[in-house]
């Protein structure tokens, strides 16, 4: 009798590559839904943050849709350490445990990255209702934020982790010493994603400003990272990013001046 053996790892790739497309699909599907409501950003502010189920239940959906998005558009930017990390522990038995662990970390910190974006974005919501001013010179909001995320390109704690994010095994080396496996594949994943955040962050803000749940945004903004983070010449578009960050957050402010002059019928 003849015993097949399964190698995990020529399967790891294609389904953690099926994850992300069905990620992506689940995204257009849950857009053209009655549901899509549920991944615009604007429609967060409109529930009351008190503590009663109903809002809780609410917020589980925005946060899920968010999650998704993460699956979507940044599992894919750390496919490097994510199949290096199985290849270094494929002889284990537990292998498959330790790998999900590990995405579970890593998609932990974007979870709560993506709530207390929300939460903040539901404040600054309720800040320009309350706000004639804001409420006239709103996209100023969107200007600064496109703002915030060019000048961000240039500092050093951007480069610090793009430089974590772009050397895998270093990092792994780093936070993986083999002892309680099950615990620090979870942390490495947690770690991981702290500097994925660090990195990344001002990035995946724009889709407060361009618009939540935009399929075409996000697949530009996710290929951009993915770009800036994994190819051997990405790290020289993090400054021209940077530079066409800054000038088209100008141009937005700018434009929003005459705006709100015309809307209020102040002078300009």
């Amino acid at each position: 009798m003849f015993v097949t053996r399964t190698n995990h790892r020529t399967y790891f790739l294609p389904a953690l590559l099926a994850l992300v497309a069905l990620a992506w699909l689940a995204l257009v599907v849950w857009g053209q839904s009655p549901y899509g409501r549920f991944l615009d950003h604007s429609q967060f502010a409109e529930i009351d943050l008190g503590l009663n189920g109903g809002s809780a239940g609410l917020i589980a959906l925005f946060v899920t849709g968010w999650t998704v998005m993460t699956i979507a558009m940044m599992l894919p930017t750390s496919l490097p350490l994510f199949t290096l990390f199985r290849r270094l522990i494929q002889r284990r038995a537990d292998s498959a445990v330790l790998t999900a662990l590990l995405i579970g970390g890593y998609l932990v910190i974007w979870t709560l990255f993506g709530l207390a974006a929300h939460l903040g974005d539901a404040g600054l919501h309720s800040a320009v209702d309350r706000w004639h001013w804001l409420d006239d010179n709103s996209r100023f909001i969107a200007g600064a934020t496109v703002l915030v995320a060019g000048v961000y390109q240039f500092t050093p704690l951007k480069y610090m982790c793009l430089d974590k994010c772009r050397s895998p095994m270093s990092f792994i080396t780093e936070h993986w010493h083999g002892s309680g496996e099950r615990w620090e594949s979870f942390k490495l994943g947690v770690h991981h994603g702290l500097f994925c955040v660090g990195c990344c962050w001002s990035l995946m803000l724009l889709m407060f400003a361009v618009g939540v749940g935009n399929i075409g945004w996000m697949l530009a903004l996710g290929a951009v990272m993915a770009v800036e983070k994994n190819m051997p010449w990405g790290r020289r578009i993090s400054a021209p990013l940077g530079v066409a960050l800054i000038m088209g957050g100008i141009a937005v402010l700018a434009l929003a001046g005459p705006e709100a002059c015309a809307h209020t019928g102040g002078p300009c």
